[in-house]
C-alpha cells in the first residue's frame, strides 16, 4: 500500500517544480500605464460529466484550459464517493499522472454545519475551497437572520482558518443567502478572509447590471464564480438545447458586464463553467468529448467577453 504522507509530499514537490503562476498583478490606471493582464482562472466541475470515472474525468481538465478540479458526491455526481472508494494515496497519484490539482470540493449534502470532518480532508489532498448551501437562523428582519447565520458558523470558520481553508457559501434558491440583499449582508458580517460568497448567477435576477454591481460590492469576499445562467431553468425536463441554455453564450445573459465586474476587483478565485442536467448525475452530453467540447465552446464565449470588458 502507498505510503498517503509521502505520497502526498512527492506531489506537492512536483506541483511546485512544474507549476505555472496564475496570480494577476494590480490594474494601473495612471496616465501612460498599460493596463495589466487579467485572466480567469478556470476549475472544472466534475458533475459536467456525471458519474464518468473520475481518471476520465481529471484527463479533461487541461483540455479546458484548467489546472484544477471540483469534485462532487451524489446526486450531481459520484466523484467524492470514487474518491474514498479508491483511497487518497491513489487519488493523489491520479492527480499527479494527470497533472492536476484539487482546487474545490463541493458538499452541498453536508450543509455548513457539517464540514468538521471534510476540511481535514480538503486540506490533506491539496485543496482550498468547500462549497456548501446556508441555513436559516432567528432574527427578525432579512439583516438580522444572515447576522445570526454567519455568528453560527464562528466554530467553522475557526476551523477552516486554523487549516488554511475557506468555506464558501453559495447564494441558493430557497435559502436565506438567496438574494442581492442578503448576499451584501453576508459579505458585511463575515469578516474573516476564510469565509465568503460562492456567487451563482443562475439564482439571481437575470440583469447584467444587478450581478456587476454584486460582485463589485463583494470585493475580496467572492471566492468562487460559476459562469452559470438560469437559461430556461433545470428544474422540469427539456429539450437538451434549450437545457443548454443555462451556459455562457447559449441563454440570453450578456457575462461581458460581469467579467467586467470581475476584472475590476481583480477577482483571482476560481471560475467554474457549469450548468445542470435533468435527471442530476448524467453528463451534460452523451459523450466525453461532446461534454469537453461544450465547455470550450462556452469558454471561447468567456474570453471573447472578457476582450470587450
Amino acid at each position: 500500500m502507498v505510503d498517503q504522507r509521502s505520497t502526498r509530499r512527492q506531489f506537492c514537490r512536483n506541483l511546485a517544480a512544474g507549476a505555472v503562476s496564475v496570480a494577476v498583478s494590480s490594474r494601473y490606471r495612471s496616465a501612460g500605464a498599460a493596463e495589466s493582464a487579467f485572466r480567469l482562472n478556470y476549475i472544472l466541475g466534475s458533475p459536467m460529466y456525471g458519474t464518468t470515472a473520475l481518471a476520465q474525468v481529471l484527463g479533461q481538465v487541461g483540455k479546458v484550459g484548467a489546472e484544477s478540479i471540483d469534485i462532487w458526491p451524489r446526486p450531481h455526481a459520484d466523484h467524492r464517493e470514487q474518491v474514498q472508494e479508491m483511497g487518497y494515496p491513489r487519488f493523489l497519484q491520479l492527480l499527479e499522472e494527470h497533472q492536476v490539482r484539487l482546487g474545490v470540493i463541493t458538499r452541498y449534502d453536508l450543509g455548513p454545519y457539517k464540514l468538521q470532518d471534510e476540511m481535514p480532508v480538503l486540506k490533506q489532498l491539496g485543496g482550498r475551497l468547500i462549497v456548501t448551501g446556508a441555513r436559516n437562523a432567528p432574527g427578525d428582519t432579512v439583516r438580522d437572520q444572515v447576522r445570526a447565520f454567519v455568528d453560527s458558523l464562528a466554530p467553522h470558520v475557526a476551523v477552516a482558518q486554523q487549516l488554511g481553508v475557506t468555506i464558501g457559501i453559495e447564494n441558493h434558491s430557497r435559502t436565506l443567502i438567496n438574494t442581492p440583499d442578503s448576499i451584501r449582508y453576508f459579505a458585511e458580517f463575515a469578516r474573516s478572509p476564510h469565509l465568503g460568497i460562492a456567487l451563482a448567477p443562475y439564482h439571481l435576477p437575470q440583469d447584467e447590471a444587478v450581478i456587476a454591481r454584486l460582485i463589485g460590492d463583494l470585493g475580496p469576499k467572492l471566492v468562487f464564480f460559476q459562469a452559470w445562467q438560469h437559461g430556461m431553468g433545470s428544474s422540469k425536463p427539456l429539450p437538451k438545447e434549450q437545457e443548454l441554455m443555462q451556459m455562457p453564450g447559449r441563454g440570453p445573459l450578456d457575462f461581458t458586464p460581469l467579467l467586467a465586474a470581475l476584472k475590476q476587483i481583480d477577482y483571482q478565485g476560481f471560475t467554474e463553467i457549469f450548468m445542470h442536467p435533468l435527471p442530476r448525475g448524467v453528463p451534460i452530453l452523451e459523450t466525453t468529448e461532446q461534454v469537453t467540447a461544450e465547455i470550450n465552446r462556452a469558454r471561447h464565449y468567456l474570453e471573447r467577453c472578457l476582450e470587450n470588458a
